[in-house]
Formats: C-alpha cells, structure tokens, sequence
C-alpha cells in the first residue's frame, strides 16, 4: 500500500520535513538490519486524535532495544511526546505511526557497539492493512512453507528490523499463491503466528492463542483483545497450537496493529466454521473498534490525547 505523504517527521530530536529525512547509504541498519521499531496507531476521538496505547508501544520498543543492546539517546517520555507531536504538527486525525531506532552512519562491521543510534518517528493516513473487504468477511490463509526463526537464533520477543526479512518472505510465499496472509510455524511444530499478526483459534466457545514461547510475540493488541474476551466472560488459553487445531476451528482471526481485528475464512483452502465472520470474532472486532476510537469508558486509560 503506497504511503501518502505528510509534512514533517521526528528524527533525532526535531521536526523536518519529510522530504528531508534522509539517511547516509552506509548506514549500519541499511546493511544489517541493526534496528528496532514499532507500529503504533491513532484514532480520531471525540476529544480529538488519540493514540492507542502509546506508553506500551514505547515501554516495547525500549524492551527491544535492551535486547538488541542498543542505548536510545532519549528518555520514553521523551518519545511519547514526539509521538504525540507528529500527529499534532501534521494535523493528523487518525494515522499509522512508525517508531524506529536504528544504528547510524559511522561504524563498519558486525560489531555494533560504537555505532551511534538515530531515532525516528513518522506517521501518515493509512487504512486497513489487509483490506475492507478482509475487515468485514474474513481473509484466506497459508502455512508458510518458512518456519518462524529459533528463539535461540533470533529472539522473536524483540521487534528487531532484519528479523522481518523472515515474515516477508512468508508473506510474498502467500501473496504469489493467491492468498491474503501466512501463517509460520514453530521449528518444534506449533503455530506461532502471521508475518505481522497475532492468531487466536475459537473452538467449542473457548479461544486460543500461541504463547510467546512458540515464537509470537508479545502483541500489544494481543493482550487488548485478551483483555475484552475476558471482560466479555470468555475463557481465553495460552497454549500451544497445532496445525490441524487451524483446520478444525469453529472462528479464526487475527490481530496487530496494522491488520487491527480481521476475521478469517480460510485456512490451507480449509474453511474456518461457515467461512464468515464467528459471533465471537465480530463482538471483539466491534469492542476494539470502540475502544480505539475512546467509546468505552473501561478502556480509555488506553487512549492517549494528542492535545
């Protein structure tokens, strides 16, 4: 989906203009993929635009850097508020927000420790990421013939930027085979989750969702969606997943914060249920929906106002 332009983005303590956000072609992160980023978004509100749990998002992407080794040059509260002002300096009402951290320009080799760190932060108008028509009647899915990587290789708990080098090449599998998204597996077998998404499996009115020990990461709209089954009195498991448990669920669907709730239809040409969106999956997209957009009262501690 093409990127729609605004005028300024946050880089490394500042305001310029998008056009001029640029980078040196040695930078560290160009070559080793040497970087962490999050995916946040902002919904328009009655109160003005808010954006959805934008401590969590910054509380991880610091996580991330721990992992990675990486010291940011600044502070959370330092980020949450150049978050907030890029969607308020670009006039923003609702927006998809790239956090990005990242070794600069300066240091050659795969030893990292003496790069410096550049911070980013950008944001644009961006609709559903995998469509209104996915959004409303579900969408088809393929397990990846790619596992998702070892914990011990890479640690799927960071969101760490050459490490999605494996979703894409998930994700391209699928798309040239005529679905919507893929799901990887485990390389002990169990499902893990899509190139972006977290899965959750219904069956027999009770949901399911990989642990982070299958390689999922810890989503924060994961535990939003967690949080709204139980409020809604749904039992909701942790546990592993099989393949087949995909094929004989009675919903599917998934979440994250690009994709926000999509139901699923299909599974390796499997059809989940009836093939339309479950009773279940419609009453949780329906409350995150609401939630997002500061509706419910329980939840608006989530939202945070740009002005």
């Amino acid at each position: 989906m093409p990127i729609t332009e605004t005028e300024k983005i946050w880089m490394d303590g500042r305001l310029v203009d998008w056009k001029d956000a640029n980078i040196h072609v040695l930078t560290h992160g160009l070559h080793y993929g040497s970087g962490v980023f999050e995916g946040i978004r902002a919904y328009q509100t009655d109160n003005g635009p808010a954006i959805y749990r934008l401590e969590d998002h910054v509380a991880r992407l610091f996580d991330s850097a721990k992992i990675f080794m990486i010291e940011i040059p600044f502070s959370q509260s330092e980020i949450v508020e150049a978050a907030k002002a890029v969607v308020r300096e670009n006039k923003l009402e609702s927006c998809y927000m790239r956090p990005i951290v990242f070794l600069g320009y300066g240091e050659m080799g795969l030893n990292p420790l003496s790069c410096p760190v550049s911070v980013a932060i950008a944001a644009w108008p961006w609709g559903a990421y995998l469509g209104d028509d996915g959004t409303q009647n579900g969408i088809r899915l393929k397990v990846s013939s790619w596992q998702r990587h070892d914990p011990n290789a890479l640690p799927p708990a960071a969101k760490g930027t050459g490490m999605y080098l494996n979703s894409s090449m998930a994700k391209v599998e699928a798309v040239k085979a005529g679905y919507d998204e893929a799901i990887l597996m485990s390389p002990q077998g169990y499902v893990s989750e899509c190139t972006g998404e977290n899965l959750f499996v219904i069956k027999k009115g009770k949901i399911f969702t990989p642990p982070t020990s299958a390689g999922a990461l810890e989503g924060i709209t994961q535990s939003s969606v967690i949080r709204f089954a139980k409020d809604l009195g749904y039992e909701v498991s942790i546990e592993n997943l099989l393949r087949s448990d995909l094929y004989t669920a009675d919903e599917i669907f998934l979440c994250g914060t690009a994709a926000e709730v999509v139901p699923v239809s299909s599974v390796d040409d499997r059809v989940a249920g009836d093939g339309k969106p479950g009773p279940m999956t419609k009453a949780l997209q329906s409350m995150y929906f609401d939630a997002v957009r500061g509706r419910l009262d329980a939840y608006k501690d989530w939202n945070t106002y740009v002005s």
